[in-house]
């Protein structure tokens, strides 16, 4: 039994991202999400730990988050630039998926491998998203990387921490394509 499927490796060796700020509303409905998350939630978990879960944070906790940047940039004496641009993605956001590793105590699966999970399930959800014909991107920023942000945003606990914010709503232009790398000066080939 065959499982080639034509159609998605043509989808992606074409997919492209959407810049946050082009996306606009609508964005998904709780069922129209759904798919998406259960599609992200099969990727590669060695183990089968599950060191991942999932924050939808509606257009409601977008405001909340926005302000939370700028208090946090402040007490980190942040310049005004880096505040206002990290709470762009939320005072434009109109739906984002936070994934968040949750590294979990194992002897056999070492911690690297919990991330790298955790960065999968974020690019299966970004591609899930763009594949259903949302716009999609993926985010962080200096704020999801500091850890009294993220308690006070997302609730962590200290084995806990943001994999990536995935925006996902209406694209509102298709964005120009870039360059791609040349995959054949970073491949190489091994016979012996």
């Amino acid at each position: 039994m065959s499982l080639s499927n034509p159609a998605a490796l043509e989808f992606l060796q074409v997919r492209r991202s959407r810049p946050a700020k082009t996306l606009i509303a609508p964005a998904p409905s709780r069922e129209e999400l759904l798919p998406l998350l259960t599609a992200a939630a099969r990727s590669p978990d060695h183990g089968k730990l599950e060191p991942w879960r999932f924050i939808v944070l509606e257009k409601g906790a977008m405001a909340r988050l926005s302000e939370l940047t700028q208090d946090c940039g402040d007490a980190l004496g942040r310049s005004p630039d880096d505040i206002t641009k990290a709470r762009s993605q939320f005072d434009l956001g109109q739906l984002a998926v936070a994934v968040i590793e949750v590294q979990k105590p194992s002897d056999k699966i070492p911690a690297i491998e919990q991330t790298y999970s955790a960065g999968a399930v974020c690019l299966a959800l970004l591609n899930a998203a763009l594949a259903a014909g949302w716009g999609a991107n993926w985010l962080s920023g200096w704020q999801t990387h500091d850890q009294g942000f993220c308690r006070k945003a997302f609730d962590l606990k200290d084995n806990e921490r943001v994999a990536g914010l995935i925006h996902i709503a209406t694209e509102s232009n298709t964005p120009p394509e870039r360059p791609r790398p040349d995959v054949a000066t970073l491949t190489e080939w091994v016979s012996e």
